[in-house]
């Protein structure tokens, strides 16, 4: 159960950045909503012990016992054993150097278990459908386990998350994350098998998910991260596949509030027209809307440590007259008690409120706020990125040349220096200003593939 009595609970702000300034018979209100959180894992300045942070909490097994039941955190790491991963050796290898490497970070008392994932799942550790609570002990006893990764058979990824999903069900921890890796394509169940594996487990844990070598599918991998709220990323050679691991998984724990939402009420004849996180990456989640009742909808952000995330916001606001100010919608940060039911919220986190007032100040009512327009320009770099990259595929020359040119210059006005470097890999920059490139005659499938799969990063607006 969340305990917000807690010192190592975050402290939430929200603040929001819009021009609320509308011409007479304008509509649209957008705004920037800024959500940060700081003082998770400390108390009175000083850091918590690791027992107090994503250690045991109370509950039916003791902090020696095998079962995950009363940890705060739970871990489950998915590790493709398809056949694949043997050409070459070194990929079973890193995965196996990998999961060691995640194990040896987690924390005493996290709850955790190590799925090898063919054209089925199999639970290697502990092995009894339950998790193990992270100790020296159970820390060495995993990777002894690990020494049973072996590759053979297909890929089912669908069959991965929802041996997950049950095992994460057999605890009641607050923070919930996967972590999945993957070689090759989901060959061996039907599309809509992993879709309705997705859906089942939304909600239900946090995944971030990694393509190691090229044959996998970027689609599916970037796919998989977003329905379930985590990161997607590249790791073209298996001998970074260690410190990748490394890095998740001091990530995920630095994680202290699990289950957030983001809340949108808006007052009669005003309409959500979509929310999207905008920073650190893209992610639409207009249509992942709860209805909360009265005239409220719940966005799913997933779990939160010392962070800072941006929303963009769009509502659509019944028009008025010269002189009209209005409320267009009150955001608000909000978490449930895990099996608590549709309805008022256990916590509300922070607020802040959207505005909307009419002019007829045509200066006032014409400027773009500047977060606004950062943001609105970060989303068309990742789709002109996306849409460049599949014309390519398709042979058209032309088309791609323009999209790909667009978001060089696209990523040159807004600083974004770290897509810049891999636009360059795909293309020749002749004017990045302009946006003029020619395709490159030669690219390599991991530059290319991370290119797409990094196209969603983006920067925050420099103060």
């Amino acid at each position: 159960m969340a305990n917000f009595a807690k010192s190592n609970v975050p402290r939430f702000s929200i603040d929001v950045y819009q021009n609320e300034y509308l011409p007479q018979s304008a509509g649209e209100v957008n705004a920037i909503v800024t959500v940060t959180s700081t003082g998770g894992g400390t108390t009175g300045g000083r850091p918590l012990p690791a027992s107090e942070r994503w250690g045991h909490l109370p509950g039916p097994q003791g902090p020696g016992g095998s079962a995950g039941g009363g940890a705060h955190a739970a871990v489950v790491i998915m590790v493709d054993c398809s056949g694949s991963m043997d050409y070459p050796p070194t990929k079973m290898r890193g995965a196996r150097q990998a999961t060691e490497a995640a194990i040896d970070t987690l924390r005493d008392g996290v709850a955790f278990a190590v799925i090898a994932g063919t054209h089925k799942a199999v639970e290697i550790y502990p092995g009894d459908g339950q998790l193990a609570l992270a100790s020296n002990e159970t820390r060495a006893d995993a990777r002894q386990a690990l020494r049973r990764l072996t590759p053979s058979g297909g890929t089912a990824i669908g069959t991965w998350l929802r041996l997950a999903e049950r095992l994460f069900g057999s605890s009641n921890a607050e923070i919930r994350h996967g972590i999945l890796l993957t070689d090759g394509r989901n060959e061996h169940e039907e599309p809509e098998k992993l879709r309705e594996a997705l859906d089942a487990c939304a909600g239900r844990f946090t995944c971030d998910a990694r393509g190691v070598g090229t044959d996998w599918e970027v689609r599916e991998v970037t796919g998989i991260a977003s329905a379930l709220l985590g990161t997607a990323d590249i790791v073209a050679e298996p001998d970074g596949l260690a410190a990748d691991f490394t890095a998740m998984m001091e990530t995920a724990m630095g994680k202290e509030v699990g289950d957030v939402s983001l809340r949108l009420w808006t007052p009669q004849g005003a309409e959500v027209q979509f929310v999207k996180q905008v920073a650190p990456a893209v992610e639409d989640l207009t249509g992942r809307r709860t209805e909360s009742p009265p005239r409220s909808g719940d966005y799913p952000t997933g779990s939160w440590g010392d962070e800072s995330r941006d929303y963009h916001v769009c509502v659509r606001v019944p028009t008025a007259e010269v002189g009209h100010e209005m409320l267009a919608a009150r955001v608000a940060l909000v978490i449930r008690e895990p099996a608590a039911p549709a309805g008022p919220p256990a916590t509300t986190l922070g607020q802040g409120l959207i505005r909307a007032v009419w002019t007829d100040d045509l200066a006032a009512s014409t400027r773009i706020n500047s977060q606004v327009a950062h943001y609105t320009g970060q989303a068309e770099l990742a789709d002109a990125i996306q849409e460049g990259l599949q014309l390519r595929k398709d042979g058209d020359v032309e088309g791609a040349t323009a999209r790909l040119g667009r978001a060089v210059q696209l990523a040159h006005e807004s600083g974004n220096g770290d897509t810049a470097k891999l636009l360059a890999k795909v293309v020749d920059v002749e004017d990045a200003a302009g946006g003029t490139v020619r395709l490159k005659a030669r690219v390599t499938e991991a530059d290319e593939m991370t290119l797409e799969t990094r196209s969603t990063k983006t920067v925050r607006v420099k103060k």
